[in-house]
Order: structure tokens, then sequence, then C-alpha cells
């Protein structure tokens, strides 16, 4: 099975299927699974309160972000693998970052968390078959493939560790 199609999702998902490297979803599981485990554990919880620029998010909040996104779009794969066709909500995710509370939170408890998470969306992924992969939902009012969604939580992430590499001055 390929790559998603451009019009397999909406435009606005493009740059998070471009990070994900591999040209099909069993390619997903081989390559990338350890590469963010390792970016996620390389992550110095010295620096949780870090960050690049006044309004910008925190390394906590990054953290939260993207365990937030996981679970957002683990939960779509799931009800598109099932054929479920009813339109999903977008969702904003400064409005999430703004309501999750992280003060109180370890930089181990949620490295712990988002590892964990991403351990059972690779098993849910793992599972899915061709004929799966191809099904359609919509999500945030475009039509979106399931492949597209497996590339997209791939992507997320990869996108999220090259900031904090890039921006946050993670090594």
């Amino acid at each position: 099975m390929s790559r998603p199609l451009k019009d397999e999702c909406g435009n606005f998902y493009l740059g998070y299927i471009d990070a994900a490297t591999g040209n099909s979803v069993e390619e997903l599981l081989q390559l990338h699974p350890e590469t963010i485990k390792n970016g996620i554990l390389s992550i110095p919880n010295n620096q949780a309160d870090h960050s690049y620029a006044p309004g910008k998010w925190t390394i906590k909040q990054m953290l939260q972000h993207m365990i937030d996104t996981e679970r957002v779009f683990s939960y779509r794969a799931l009800r598109i693998s099932r054929n479920d066709a009813t339109p999903m909500a977008g969702f904003d995710e400064n409005m999430y970052a703004a309501n999750a509370s992280v003060d109180h939170r370890s930089m181990e408890d949620l490295k712990k968390e988002l590892l964990l998470l991403r351990e059972a969306s690779d098993l849910m992924i793992g599972s899915f078959n061709e004929t799966q992969l191809n099904y359609r939902g919509v999500a945030s009012n475009a039509s979106i493939t399931l492949r597209a969604v497996c590339f997209i939580i791939y992507g997320h992430n990869l996108h999220h560790l090259r900031i904090l590499k890039e921006r946050y001055l993670v090594k």
C-alpha cells in the first residue's frame, strides 16, 4: 500500500504526511516508533518549563499537546477503521493547551503517558488491513483516509520532535 495521495486529506495535514518517511503504513511501523520513542526519552527533564520565546509553549505544554493530539488522531483512526462515516469535528490545540494544567505534572509522567499512548497507537495501526486503510471518513470538514491518518500520526510526532531540536535546542 502506498503513501497517501493529496486528495486523501485536507491540505493542512500534508506537512505532517511529508514529515513521515516510508512508502506504506508497514514502513511507518518499521521506521518511526523507535525514533519517536528515543526523541521523547532524550528530552532533558530539567528543561521542562523552557520556552523558546515569550508566549510559546513550554516543553511540558508541548508534550501535553502531543499527548492530546495522539489521542484525537488515534480516535479518528479507530472510527475510520470501523467504517464510521459520521463527521468528526476539528479541535483547537491552543484551547486544549490553555485548559490542560501541566504545572503539577512531572516530565517523567508526561513522557510515560506519551510513550504508552504511542505504543497503543502502533499496535492499533499494525492491526489495520489494506481494505481498512482505504476507508474514508470526515475530520475537520475534510475527507480523509485511514492511511492518511496513520501518516499524520507519525508525522505530527516527528514534526514536534524537530521543533524541540530546532527551536528549543533539545538534543
